[in-house]
């Protein structure tokens, strides 16, 4: 067997006609890679009912589950905040969309014994496994023994309020460690590497991570994922390292197009929250970045890698991708990509990880203290 190679990608939400247009930038790494594994953030459907307790997404055109096969990712986490937005019935329609599509994905379901099952892929002999969760709510979206909805780890909040995205998720509980050690110990036996995907972190927000990032993270390491994923905050997070194992904190955009965050709709929900997240949050998006109205950092995105060595090691890196207005993301060109490698090792460095160096070809090096 020789060396597997993997892409990553972050969210994935394409709500805007010809998916396969907004995909083209960033399709080929996909491509290339032995495996590339992406999370979709919304339901693609055109049916169901609105979930209460957040800010709806609404449903992305079923059609785009083509241009996202065919953009060459064949792995996708949804356990995410948006993915029961429009009720089991789009969860039923992602499902059997992605089903017909041939695309393999895990995190959501009809239950919670669906939502909590692996998805598992074999390249080149070797057996990898995704297993993903939703860390940051709302509680009305995760599954139950007779409820659709997604796989999830419980964070407690600072004041015991229920858990939402809005709420200050401070600290992680025993039944979410007991969870991840079931779910990896379950699935190791069927599988040579396990990568756990993780919905968390703070939204629009350079650098910072919540509390308990750090410690959900390392607690999936140590219950033996080989690699842990993050996203959601719709920026990227630092890299770091446990016990030799690669985390990335937050993969940031892998492709966002969507009109639902704009201020100029007729959806009064998503207006309000598009102007209250400029107060919250303390930015401004730039006009001209009309279907990815975020952070102005949020340009600077990355693709992650890993290589599976024959012997099992795994060496992890970048390929920076740069966001071009309106809001494709495309493999960024040199000045672009040195600019991207400078700011992820900034913010690692910024949020109390590790230091870590960036090489020219993307790998990634710990810094000796």
């Amino acid at each position: 067997m020789g060396a597997i190679s993997i892409v990553l990608a972050g969210d994935l939400v394409l709500d805007e006609p010809d998916g396969s247009y907004w995909l083209s930038g960033i399709a080929p790494a996909l491509r290339a890679a032995d495996l590339a594994v992406g999370h979709l953030e919304v339901p693609h459907t055109d049916r169901g009912v609105e979930l209460q307790g957040d800010v709806p997404a609404p449903g992305a055109p079923p059609e785009n589950l083509a241009a996202i096969a065919q953009a060459g990712l064949g792995l996708l986490s949804l356990a995410g905040n948006h993915i029961a937005d429009c009720g089991p019935e789009g969860i039923a329609d992602t499902i059997a969309g992605l089903d017909a599509q041939g695309v393999a994905h895990c995190g959501a379901g009809l239950t919670l014994a669906q939502a909590r099952a692996p998805a598992i892929v074999e390249r080149q002999g070797l057996r990898l496994a995704l297993l993903s969760y939703n860390c940051v709510g709302p509680e009305a979206s995760w599954a139950s023994a007779d409820r659709a909805g997604c796989a999830f780890l419980r964070i407690d909040t600072e004041d015991g309020a229920p858990i939402a995205p809005a709420a200050r998720l401070a600290a992680l509980t025993d039944e979410a460690v007991a969870t991840l050690w079931d779910d990896i110990a379950a699935v190791r036996a069927r599988a040579d590497i396990v990568l756990v995907a993780l919905h968390k972190g703070i939204v629009h927000t350079p650098a910072r991570l919540a509390p308990y990032e750090r410690a959900v993270s390392h607690a999936a390491i140590e219950a033996g994922a080989d690699l842990v994923i993050g996203h959601h905050a719709h920026i990227v997070r630092g890299i770091e390292f446990h016990r030799g194992k690669p985390i990335f904190h937050g993969l940031g955009n892998g492709c966002v197009v969507t009109s639902a965050l704009s201020p100029a709709q007729d959806h009064p929900a998503r207006a309000q929250w598009a102007e209250r997240r400029k107060a919250m949050f303390g930015f401004e998006p730039d006009p001209a970045y009309t279907l990815a109205p975020f952070h102005p950092e949020a340009v600077n995105a990355f693709l992650g890698t890993a290589i599976i060595g024959a012997d099992g090691s795994i060496t992890a890196g970048i390929i920076p991708v740069d966001v071009e207005a309106p809001g494709r993301p495309v493999i960024a060109a040199e000045r672009r990509a040195a600019e991207i490698r400078a700011y992820v090792e900034a913010i690692t460095g910024a949020a109390g990880l590790p230091p870590i160096h960036i090489a020219a070809d993307g790998r990634i090096e710990e810094v000796a203290a």
